[in-house]
């Protein structure tokens, strides 16, 4: 058999030449979707990861963060809406850094610092307006600082003080907050902006503030406002009571009839009315040396000697004429007789008068708000299990009464049992019944770490997967179809060659008689033929195989 030639591999542009029009087409839009997908990949996973950098800023602010941003080419996007300024998550602790050294965002707020821009020849009633602004502003930006706050505005009417104490008038506050969605304030967070306001101005009561929401509705109500009803405060602490109570009943039975095997319930009436009595007492009076003075007072009169009157017994001595008055020698008051007349004739009158103090007793009693009034505990306490049989399984079975008595016993101990007062304590022995709730796992595909990890990453792998799908079955089969002729190059002229030196044997036709004399047939003509065709344009003879091996 007669080996061929060697066939060079016909190159790229031969390879491309060879397709037909369609699989040029083809091949050229695979191509390009290819390289644009790939583009479109790199992009996305080189593209950097855009986080807020501030949020809910005023247009001002806003502009003014923007234009800082631009000086430092710092590359940012707004979101939808314009509510939040993004800028890479690399560099957003840095940028807030950069932009808090330069005073960035100042707020829509002004606080205190409106103040340090004072014009000259402003009056008093310009100065305590401005001090006013200025303090709202501070209390508007601390009750803005709260999480479930939104945004919030404070009014504060601060009255005129005059000379006069008794006609003061107390300042009072308005607050206006606008919350996050979803969000609310409970009654601590509420008493907590009440009592900030309250303290933050001077001679403020907490209940002078009122704090409404976006809606116009009081959040917060006293009681005197609703009519008397139990503010929140008061209901709270009636919870807490009757949490403590039952917490103490679970406790104590627990080790008794088992974990969960027992259930308590107690109402507590809590008195929260607030009663003042004052007593005044006057005990009897007490003797001459026991009591105190209070006090005394002495009057002493006298006469002129020739102003004698009678005084004594009356009788012969005394009317006697008066005698000469003499005076003495040391100048000595001489002492009265039994008449009030003194040793040289003078007639005199003493009053002594002393006042004892009184005894008083005052006592004032104020009763404590939050006393307990009564206290009705029910309890329930499951079937006790009993092991039983041969196979030791728990049966459950009810409890004794002794049981029962004795646990009704350590229940009214525990919550502190009054007759008197009319508390009540009901233990019930009841089967709980048991329900298997299975817990519902979150699925893997719906946990938010998986969630988050699929959208940094879908984007990229799904278009690197649809370029690969591309090139595996657009440009693949096409690039494959080019180069078919190149290894069937040397097969035909193998085969030809074969067809050439072997006769061909056709069922039922005999094979002609070969003559040396004779001209070559017409079959013979047509295979020399094609030997040549093969020599010459071998790629055109390998297109006509693959047209014959596709069934074309």
């Amino acid at each position: 058999m007669p080996v061929a030639p060697p066939v060079a591999t016909p190159g790229w542009l031969q390879r491309f030449s060879s397709l037909d029009r369609p699989a040029r087409i083809r091949l050229g839009i695979g191509l390009a979707l290819f390289a644009l997908m790939v583009a479109a990949a790199a992009w996305f996973a080189g593209r950097p990861d855009y986080r807020v950098l501030f949020a809910n800023l005023s247009d001002k602010d806003g502009g003014a963060v923007v234009a800082q941003l631009a000086q430092m080419n710092v590359p940012y996007k707004y979101t939808e809406g314009g509510g939040a300024i993004m800028v890479p998550a690399d560099r957003i602790y840095d940028v807030r850094l950069r932009l808090a050294s330069q005073g960035l965002p100042k707020g829509s707020v002004a606080g205190f610092e409106s103040t340090e821009a004072s014009r000259f020849g402003v009056t008093q009633f310009q100065e305590r307006l401005n001090f006013q602004r200025g303090l709202e502003g501070e209390l508007t930006r601390s009750i803005q600082s709260l999480e479930p706050v939104q945004s919030a505005r404070v009014h504060l009417a601060l009255p005129n003080q005059n000379g006069f104490f008794r006609e003061q008038q107390k300042p009072s506050a308005s607050v206006l907050v606008s919350l996050y969605p979803g969000r609310f304030l409970d009654r601590t967070q509420l008493a907590g902006i009440v009592h900030l306001v309250a303290s933050s101005v001077p001679d403020m009561a907490p209940s002078a503030v009122s704090v409404l929401d976006e809606t116009g509705k009081l959040l917060s109500q006293t009681a005197d406002a609703v009519g008397g009803a139990p503010s929140g405060e008061q209901l709270a602490y009636a919870q807490k009571i009757e949490q403590q109570y039952a917490r103490r009943i679970v406790d104590i039975l627990e080790p008794i009839v088992g974990r969960d095997n027992v259930k308590a319930t107690v109402t507590a009436d809590i008195d929260f009315n607030q009663t003042e009595s004052t007593t005044e007492q006057h005990r009897p009076n007490l003797a001459t040396d026991a009591s105190a003075v209070r006090s005394q007072q002495l009057i002493e009169s006298a006469a002129k000697p020739g102003d004698k009157l009678p005084a004594g017994i009356p009788g012969a001595v005394s009317n006697q004429p008066p005698q000469n008055a003499n005076a003495p020698v040391n100048g000595a008051n001489p002492a009265p007789d039994a008449g009030g007349q003194g040793a040289g004739g003078s007639v005199g009158r003493r009053e002594l008068t002393t006042n004892y103090e009184v005894d008083k007793t005052t006592s004032v009693t104020r009763a404590a708000q939050g006393m307990v009034r009564r206290v009705n505990a029910a309890v329930v306490v499951n079937y006790q299990s009993v092991p039983e049989g041969a196979g030791k399984s728990l049966v459950a079975k009810p409890l004794s009464p002794e049981q029962i008595e004795q646990m009704t016993a350590l229940v009214r101990e525990a919550v502190g049992y009054n007759k008197e007062r009319g508390d009540s304590v009901n233990l019930m022995n009841a089967p709980f019944r048991s329900e298997a709730v299975a817990q519902a796992e979150l699925p893997l595909y719906k946990q938010p770490e998986v969630l988050e990890l699929a959208r940094s990453l879908g984007l990229p792998i799904g278009l690197s997967l649809a370029a690969v799908l591309l090139l595996m079955g657009v440009v693949r089969p096409v690039l494959k179809a080019g180069r078919l002729p190149a290894k069937a190059v040397a097969i035909p002229l193998r085969k030809v060659d074969a067809l050439a030196a072997e006769p061909i044997e056709r069922p039922a036709l005999p094979a002609p008689a070969k003559a040396e004399d004779q001209a070559p047939s017409e079959e013979q003509l047509r295979l020399e033929e094609a030997r040549s065709l093969a020599k010459e344009n071998p790629v055109a003879v390998a297109n006509i195989v693959k047209t014959w091996v596709n069934g074309d």
